[in-house]
């Protein structure tokens, strides 16, 4: 969450009148995260946080986003749920943006997640996948193995700026997901995007999901893989056994992966730290520095995907033997 649009009272509240959802009171921005402008709304009949698309959202996804939400919170997945206008539509128009209004979640997202918030989380996901299976739109993932090679095309002429030799790195590795990612395993809804920053907690109980905006119809076990490389490493970029144990038991207690689907973990594991490696390059190398977009390192996801090519069984992430006690 962030702020790029700036909004004035007098356009908000001209905009609120197509919302029961009481007086204004105050608002304010909400300054973290990269992709949107958000602001926190309280009203007389209660809290709501109100976000503006900006130009790296297609505004003719909102539909699935928003649907999905609807979806999941009636299926009893603690989610933000869109606030509908007047109308009925859920999507407005403020600051020349596309807009709409949440619910508010209670919580805070951790910093430092300890085992038992990873539990939480592998149990919260798999929960979120079985609710999602009978939502009836599809998205397909812009940012999966297809996606790849374009985005890489955008950055591959100054990688080496980054670090000697990553341009060849990162070229051996496309070659080796376009050749070698899984294409039948189970798929479904999935979050695509569940970094701590997305996921709320109250003490150690988790209490709701939140950023949709990269949900997308694909494989249920590469959402697991990125939680294990957004959950389960350490600052000194460690793997952490115990967290990775915790958050596949917590996914297995609701929703048992496959025997497909273990053996193509460290693949898929591998294949999402590309991803994020990417994305993070690319920003790292188009972003003028003082710009809205925070920057984030690519080198922290170019030591995930080394350490994934050393994985060869599930087991190391913590996956435990078919059979072993939970």
């Amino acid at each position: 969450m962030a702020v790029y649009t700036d909004i004035n009272e007098i356009d908000l509240a001209h905009f609120l009148r197509d919302y029961d959802i009481g007086e204004l009171l105050s608002y304010k921005g909400i300054a973290e995260g990269v992709e949107n402008s958000n602001y926190l709304l309280h009203t007389s009949k209660g809290s709501y946080i109100l976000t503006l698309y900006e130009k790296r959202v297609n505004s003719n996804d909102l539909p699935f986003f928003l649907g999905l939400m609807q979806h999941l919170a009636r299926k009893g997945i603690s989610c933000p749920l869109p606030v509908g206008q007047k109308n009925g539509s859920s999507i407005g128009e403020l600051a020349g943006r596309p807009a709409a209004i949440v619910t508010f979640l209670e919580g805070m997202w951790m910093r430092r997640p300890t085992v038992q918030h990873c539990h939480a989380l592998g149990e919260a996901l798999a929960r979120m996948h079985v609710a999602g299976a009978d939502f009836p739109m599809r998205r397909t993932n812009a940012l999966s193995v297809a996606g790849w090679r374009p985005l890489w095309n955008n950055s591959k002429a100054n990688a080496d700026r980054v670090e000697p030799g990553l341009a060849s790195e990162t070229e051996a590795d496309l070659a080796f997901f376009e050749a070698h990612w899984p294409q039948h395993l189970p798929a479904g809804v999935i979050h695509a995007d569940l970094f701590p920053d997305n996921v709320f907690f109250l003490g150690d109980k988790l209490s709701g999901l939140i950023d949709f905006y990269f949900a997308c119809t694909d494989l249920l076990a590469y959402d697991v893989a990125v939680c294990l490389n957004a959950w389960c490493f350490e600052k000194d970029h460690s793997f952490n056994l115990t967290k990775g144990t915790a958050l596949l038991r917590g996914y297995n207690s609701v929703r048992p992966l496959s025997v497909e689907e273990a053996d193509s973990l460290p693949i898929l594991a591998r294949g999402s730290a590309l991803r994020f490696m990417l994305t993070r390059l690319y920003d790292w190398l188009t972003v003028p520095e003082g710009s809205f977009v925070v920057k984030k390192d690519p080198m922290e996801y170019v030591r995930r995907m080394r350490f994934h090519r050393q994985i060869k069984s599930a087991e190391e992430y913590g996956l435990l033997p078919a059979g072993a006690a939970s």
